[in-house]
């Protein structure tokens, strides 16, 4: 079986309703296999580059997790599990954690990993990715040895371990990347020698990844798979037929109701909403903070309240997601729904705009807005679409406008062109990784995309987090989070809608499926054919 053509792909309209199907278990119960090849169709014009280090997302996440190893893997129970790593210690007073690596493993030149490379890397990570909190506390990196790693903090970092997770912390090869070369524009990120069990074969921006097994991967007798095409299509529908058609194999993030009622009905597919229980994925309207009229906190709550969060879960979303209203996920144990709803408000956001001083024109509007949206995202599309009328209600003439692909829509945001913008974005597991992020005043960083791109600034939330981040004892941490979501929700920098009712759609001749908090942001090493596809 090849892949589509172009000409292949036939636009096909989606229906509207079915019941998701049963659960798939992840872990197969058949015998594995070797051989075969896994294809994952992927919207969105797919990854810019392939080094996790310096590049968040799901479409770098989850081809750069088969080419980079990291040093610990975690389970469906949140548990860290052996990987680079054979065994870990973190000091009792929280302050280093040691890391002792398997012995033999080699990057894919055949090259040794040793613990320099581990130290690099991190400290990689902690330069130049968009998650400036998650190594903040990192003040060295000792090797003592080869294959021991003692990471040295300047406090506690509750969610140090977490952060060694495989879509965190890639180990890069040292020799490779350190040459004096700008880490962000490493021609490497685009051509990546990692340790994982796929190997680069190549890699077209917009087109594809091609990854091989690696033969000499560390755990033995694995990878079982021979090779994982990653198909980027930039149409939605043809994604569906290929999935349809059994011409593509592993939908690993579909948040599209339709769609997935759509696929549901198909007998040779499976669906699971198993493997996201790390990413705590929530879907928002994002502010330019830095930019008027949104720089006035009355125009920011003004859209917030004449947005209708609750016809965006029921119509667009069909039911199947909830409500978000803060920065925390709702499944956090950090969650708190002691804020401002922002119930729908037509008054109160016309009385708000006027309190900032925008009367109405002749035409009955008071300024024009652009909203931008993440592509590849139906849903974050329709609600764009939507806020056009919606907002026009209270005199707010919204442009919607679109990205040719992901690359661009990135750049836009990142470089603060843009009045508003929809996206999806991850909590993470804690929020030192997923969400300070987004509002501490020291993470504006310009051409840094899901950094603080709002341009948000508030000494008292900065506060909070820099004692949220330290803090041990789990109902000081929670009281912490509490008065930082309170806050942040009043401010808003962003308007928060719905959680993503992420689920993944897989051939049901699909074995060894990833327990992972992470999913298909895991090592696919056990992934494997029970009966080859057509």
């Amino acid at each position: 079986m090849g892949l589509l053509s172009r000409r292949e792909f036939a636009l096909l309209s989606a229906t509207t309703s079915a019941a998701l199907a049963a659960g798939l278990d992840w872990a197969s119960a058949q015998s594995p296999r070797r051989g075969g090849t896994l294809i994952i169709p992927e919207a969105g014009g797919g990854a810019r580059h392939l080094n996790p280090a310096v590049q968040s997302g799901v479409a770098t996440a989850v081809p750069g997790t088969q080419i980079f190893a990291s040093p610990l893997r975690f389970d469906a129970n949140w548990r860290p599990q052996p990987y680079l790593a054979k065994s870990w210690e973190m000091a009792a007073d929280g302050r280093s954690l040691t890391l002792k690596l398997v012995e033999g493993a080699t990057f894919h030149d055949g090259k040794p990993i040793t613990s320099e490379d581990v130290a690099f890397s991190v400290m990689t990570v902690k330069k130049y990715h968009p998650f400036q909190q998650m190594f903040a506390p990192v003040s060295s990196v000792e090797t003592p040895d080869a294959h021991t790693v003692v990471i040295r903090l300047s406090r506690p970092h509750p969610a140090l371990l977490l952060a060694m997770s495989p879509a965190l912390c890639p180990i890069l090869p040292k020799h490779v990347f350190d040459d004096g070369v700008d880490l962000r524009n490493h021609p490497a990120n685009s051509a990546p020698i990692g340790s994982g069990p796929f190997k680069l074969v190549e890699f077209k921006r917009g087109e594809h990844t091609i990854l091989e097994r690696n033969d000499k991967f560390f755990i033995p007798d694995r990878p079982l798979l021979d090779r994982i095409i990653f198909r980027y299509i930039n149409d939605p529908t043809a994604i569906m037929l290929a999935m349809e058609r059994s011409e593509a194999h592993m939908l690993p993030y579909l948040s599209a109701p339709r769609d997935t009622a759509r696929l549901a009905r198909n007998a040779s597919l499976s669906i699971s909403d198993k493997g996201f229980e790390g990413i705590g994925a929530l879907t928002w309207l994002a502010f330019n903070t830095q930019k008027a009229p949104l720089d006035d906190k009355r125009v920011r709550q003004a859209i917030c309240f004449a947005t209708d969060r609750n016809f965006i879960l029921k119509r667009l979303l069909l039911d199947r997601a909830k409500a978000a209203t803060g920065p925390i996920a709702p499944n956090s144990p950090f969650y708190t729904a002691d804020v401002e709803k922002y119930e729908l408000n037509l008054d109160k956001a016309n009385q708000l705009l006027e309190q900032a001083g925008h009367k109405r024109k002749a035409d009955g509007t008071r300024f024009t807005l652009t909203v931008d949206y993440s592509p590849g995202n139906e849903v974050v599309k329709s609600t764009a679409e939507y806020l056009k009328p919606q907002l026009r209600k209270v005199g707010i003439d919204v442009q919607v406008r679109t990205s040719p692909d992901f690359a661009t829509w990135a750049h836009r945001v990142g470089s603060w062109d843009f009045d508003l913008t929809l996206d999806t974005v991850f909590n993470w597991g804690d929020p030192v990784i997923g969400v300070d992020r987004t509002y501490l005043s020291t993470n504006i960083r310009k051409g840094v995309i899901w950094s603080n791109t709002q341009g948000y600034n508030n000494p008292r939330v900065d506060e909070l987090l820099a004692k949220a981040g330290i803090e041990p004892d789990l109902a000081a941490r929670k009281a912490l989070y509490a008065e930082f979501q309170k806050i942040v929700v009043d401010d808003a920098p962003i308007f928060f809608i719905n959680t993503l009712p992420y689920v993944g759609v897989f051939q049901k001749t699909l074995g060894g499926l990833s327990t992972s908090i992470w999913g298909a942001m895991s090592p696919m090493h056990e992934l494997h054919w029970t009966t080859p596809p057509r």
